[in-house]
């Protein structure tokens, strides 16, 4: 039986509120453990503080499905994104999630960076990617004819690939909703009554009080706080910041690989990369910053990424950006996750998860069950899942009804049937945001100039006949 989703009123009381684990944290993480967990016989809740799934650092990354070959070596991130790259290419495949394994280079633009490859592609073997390649500058040339001037060489890297980074907590919670999972929106929990031996957790949240046997901490930026309600004090977040800007499909003739740089202090540097949705993505910036809801960019920051990107490819130069935007991430000042589980108090954190996240998704939620085991929970035996499909918003999607055929978005190409089915699926949109991440409307290069009133007229159309 599918579990319920709910956005606004008190929450179930009694009997419905009580559960057996209770993940907080919708993003691609928070998603992919509710799913596990939807394998076995247990009563499940996933809860967020905003109105839809992948509302934070989920949404605003840069969708490439990482290798985990410049991993540090023998760490818990660099095993679980090598697996999590393999289980998320096969469950992509199944569930239509797009995906495009266009391969990257990393480019060394000086020699201090050339020198550096050597080490860059051992390193990349220790983690168990040995299809790496170094290449010289006529060859890269070759492969990537509009790169700038001053290439010196390359590291190819077979494997990396360009995702939908939207589709994929969606797919996890809508398959994890639909086999018994509540989804609990608008819902920030504001306190945690520890609880005695064999006493279940109690949840004060926004919208009403729940109960857990056992508790999940996928809270992203805010998992150091979430500790704090349980007088857990693991690790300090730091929220670094990263400014992206999208070019137009015009551009994506420019750009054949993802184009890395040679990693800097501060992460993996700005690149170039193209997406499944044929824009040209140039990013991120990596700001420290004290505020956890810094999201805005700023000019200097947008200016620097455009005099970078026309360095790497000068083309890009000549064209049009159709968006900007700024995530931010998790750095806890080490380079590895800060998984825990805490077996007194049937708790587990799974924090510090930074840029890899979602590469690494299904893997951590594998790596989440085993800590919750030590905590004491029993699974119980597996069942198989509910299939989900993933609508690809690529695709035109024929419909009968000729009113449902009536195109809202054109520079997306979106319908009218496109918009109603994602309003009417297992986890419907709240808003404009959510239905542009489902179906790509608003997303072209008017952004929602021309569409955006019919959009929200259909949403509150939507609404009004109480259907969300």
């Amino acid at each position: 039986m599918p579990g319920a989703v709910s956005r606004r009123g008190p929450l179930p009381a009694g009997a419905e509120a009580a559960y057996d684990v209770v993940v907080v944290g919708a993003g691609v993480v928070g998603c992919a453990v509710a799913r596990a967990l939807a394998r076995h016989p247990l009563r499940v809740a996933l809860v967020d503080a905003a109105d839809d799934v992948g509302e934070g650092t989920s949404k605003a990354n840069t969708a490439i499905l990482h290798t985990g070959f410049d991993a540090s070596p023998g760490t818990l991130e660099a095993g679980l994104v090598r697996t999590g790259h393999r289980l998320l290419t096969a469950y992509a495949a199944e569930t239509g999630i797009p995906v495009e394994p266009v391969g990257a280079l990393l480019v060394a633009w000086d020699e201090e960076q050339r020198a550096a490859l050597p080490g860059l592609a051992a390193k990349a073997a220790r983690n168990g990617h040995r299809a790496t390649r170094l290449l010289g500058p006529d060859e890269l040339r070759h492969r990537e004819p509009r790169l700038g001037p001053g290439a010196l060489g390359a590291l190819s890297v077979p494997g990396e690939s360009v995702i939908c980074p939207w589709s994929t907590p969606l797919a996890y919670a809508s398959q994890a909703v639909l086999n018994g999972t509540d989804l609990h929106l608008g819902c920030r929990v504001t306190s945690v009554g520890t609880p005695g031996p064999g006493a279940p957790h109690r949840l004060t949240t926004t919208r009403g009080t729940l109960t857990a046997r056992h508790l999940v901490n996928a809270c992203g930026l805010y998992a150091d706080r979430f500790d704090a309600l349980l007088g857990v004090a693991d690790s300090t977040v730091t929220p670094r910041r990263g400014q992206l800007l999208v070019h137009g499909r015009a551009a994506r003739d420019l750009v054949r690989h993802i184009l890395l740089p040679v990693p800097g202090p501060l992460g993996k540097g700005v690149l170039v990369a193209p997406t499944v949705y044929g824009n040209v993505l140039v990013g991120p910036t990596a700001e420290d910053l004290d505020d956890r809801t810094a999201t805005g960019t700023t000019a200097d920051g947008l200016a620097g990424l455009r005099e970078r990107g026309a360095r790497i490819v000068p083309g890009l130069a000549d064209e049009e950006v159709t968006a900007v935007y700024a995530g931010l991430r998790a750095a806890t000042g080490r380079e590895d996750y800060r998984c825990a589980a805490h077996p007194a108090l049937r708790y587990v954190t799974v924090g510090g998860i930074r840029s890899t996240g979602l590469s690494a998704s299904l893997a951590l939620a594998e790596h989440v069950l085993g800590l919750l085991a030590e905590c004491g929970l029993r699974a119980g035996p597996e069942r198989p899942l509910a299939p989900v499909r993933m609508p690809d918003p690529r695709a035109a999607r024929p419909d009968r009804d000729p009113a449902r055929r009536a195109v809202v978005c054109h520079c997306e190409h979106v319908t009218r049937g496109a918009l109603l089915a994602a309003l009417a699926s297992p986890v419907p949109p709240a808003g404009p945001g959510g239905l542009r991440r489902r179906t790509r409307a608003g997303a072209g290069d008017c952004q929602g100039t021309h569409c955006g009133a019919a959009v929200r007229a259909l949403l509150e159309e939507h609404g009004k006949d109480g259907r969300r």
